[in-house]
């Protein structure tokens, strides 16, 4: 793989996102990091360059912000230095019902889950699709089978996009997919302060695996993936489960 290929990674100051970003500095990408942590993103970008000896641009944008959001597009769209692959990670959770929650939290979560993927993917396509080829990566969950307020909500339209948009470029070079891992060792449910002793250890995933698992679908040209047999399962028996059995209710 020649080194001139680039990638770009959202959410890239943790979790997920480094391991996308080692994953795809060892094959040999250059890399765009995108996150708001200056001193996170210098640190990644330094580590990266000396173990794997690719180029690393550190881009701060905040994806909450359309301004941010345009400059991450504006990278997206350079033709001289274009980008192949582009990981839609940045994302979060947020505590709480739809009737108890802030509206500025909601409007937020609905931005870095919905908007800055749609906007950002819209920039990267027409010079995908001209080139001939390019790797789209929604990180979606386990939690858009089901129906647990707007955070299953957001992650079942990154299937639904990754499914559709597959199915409409793919033929012609670039491949859209979404990966809906269930619970990963990651920071992810420390931000949310939530409780996560009540989870059994069977059920965690490890980042690296899931990583793996996802760039392997996108080069395959599948459109949803889920990392392990035991996720695959609950997925399947949620869908022959009465609904109410997994919708969030009181």
């Amino acid at each position: 793989m020649s080194t001139a290929q680039w990638a770009l990674v959202t959410g890239a100051s943790s979790g997920l996102g480094v391991e996308y970003s080692r994953s795809l500095a060892r094959s040999g990408h250059n890399l765009v990091l995108v996150a708001r942590n200056r001193d996170r993103l210098e640190s990644l970008a330094g580590s990266i360059v000396q173990e794997f000896s690719v180029k690393c641009e550190v881009l701060l944008a905040d994806l909450h912000k359309s301004r941010d959001v345009a400059r991450v597009a504006k990278r997206l769209r350079d033709s001289a230095q274009p980008i192949r692959v582009l990981i839609n990670n940045a994302g979060y959770g947020i505590p709480g019902h739809l009737d108890e929650s802030d509206a500025s939290l909601e409007r937020d979560h609905l931005t870095i889950h919905i908007t800055a993927p749609l906007e950002l993917t819209k920039a990267a396509l027409p010079g995908m699709l001209e080139r001939g080829e390019g790797r789209v990566v929604f990180v979606s969950s386990v939690a858009g089978y089901l129906a647990r307020g707007s955070y299953s909500a957001h992650k079942a339209w990154g299937l639904t996009m990754a499914r559709s948009l597959n199915a409409t470029y793919k033929s012609r070079g670039v491949h859209v997919s979404a990966v809906a891992p269930g619970f990963t060792r990651t920071e992810f449910h420390q931000r949310m302060k939530m409780d996560i002793t009540m989870f059994p250890s069977f059920l965690w995933l490890r980042a690296p695996y899931v990583v793996e698992r996802s760039l392997t679908a996108v080069e395959a040209g599948r459109a949803v993936t889920i990392p392990s047999f035991r996720y695959k399962t609950l997925v399947a028996i949620a869908a022959v489960l009465p609904k109410k059995w997994h919708q969030a209710g009181d």
